[in-house]
């Protein structure tokens, strides 16, 4: 394979893939994935933090999900900031706002306070959204101008191409996953035909967000080769062209651990 391929969004510490991690990322790595980024979602979850594995490259980040409201608290929030303090590479995330969820006025002060540490680490973001992409720029408006240059990452962007426009307008980068090889998925298709190809970063989000052809199975890094293929088919453009492109925005956004020396991207 000609290209490297970066999954910025895999969830690979899920309890899900303990028997058999791996063997996973050998699979990834034979689809020409060479790097990974790995979301946190709660204290608990149980943590994969070697720095290589089977020939890919692991990033993290740190953060509590809204999924997980209920068992979130003050004490996670202290251990999200001494991870921050700890490693100067991790990002804060996932985190965000979901409609589906309960808890609202919860949610929303912990992703405040979240985003805050973000800004007093000046750290990047990984955003969650579903039905509250509103409510997300709402809360979001007072710290763009504090948050880094480089704001973050909207995961498994869905949507229509000016809400596109508007995130990439403030900075972010929109995560581009299994929906896209959906032909039912026609408004968050044509905004992501028609976004500049360096405002996108490829992802899974596995073991969720099967890609079309998957429906039911547990998803996987190595699909990310079969996202980037529905993407090149979309735009109409060379894969080859989007891959090396999304390699470097990849790498340009996602800064390396400053505990590892020999990290290279």
């Amino acid at each position: 394979m000609a290209y490297n391929l970066f999954d910025t969004h895999c969830h690979l510490d899920f309890e899900v893939f303990d028997e058999d991690r791996e063997e996973v990322v050998k699979r990834a790595y034979e689809q020409g994935v060479r790097s990974i980024f790995i979301p946190g979602t709660c204290r608990d979850t149980p943590r994969v933090r070697p720095q290589t594995m089977a020939g890919v490259q692991l990033f993290y980040a740190v953060g509590l999900h809204p999924y997980f409201i209920a068992d979130h608290n003050n004490e996670d929030l202290d251990w999200v900031e001494q991870q921050l303090q700890e490693h100067a590479g991790y990002w804060v995330g996932e985190i965000g706002l979901d409609r589906t969820c309960p808890d609202w006025d919860q949610q929303c002060d912990l992703f405040v306070q979240q985003v805050e540490l973000a800004v007093k680490y000046q750290r990047p973001v990984i955003l969650h959204h579903r039905k509250s992409q509103s409510d997300l720029l709402h809360y979001l408006k007072p710290y763009l101008d504090d948050l880094p240059d480089q704001k973050g990452i909207l995961h498994a962007f869905s949507g229509s191409p000016e809400q596109a426009q508007d995130w990439i307008s403030k900075g972010f980068k929109l995560g581009v996953g299994g929906t896209i090889t959906y032909s039912r998925a026609k408004k968050t298709r044509a905004a992501l035909k028609d976004s500049p190809l360096d405002a996108l970063v490829l992802e899974t989000d596995a073991p969720d967000m099967p890609v079309c052809g998957y429906q039911g199975e547990r998803n996987e890094p190595c699909h990310v080769a079969d996202v980037i293929a529905s993407l090149a088919e979309l735009r109409d453009e060379d894969r080859d062209v989007i891959a090396r492109q999304l390699w470097q925005t990849s790498c340009e956004l996602i800064p390396l651990d400053a505990d590892d020396d020999n990290a290279t991207c």
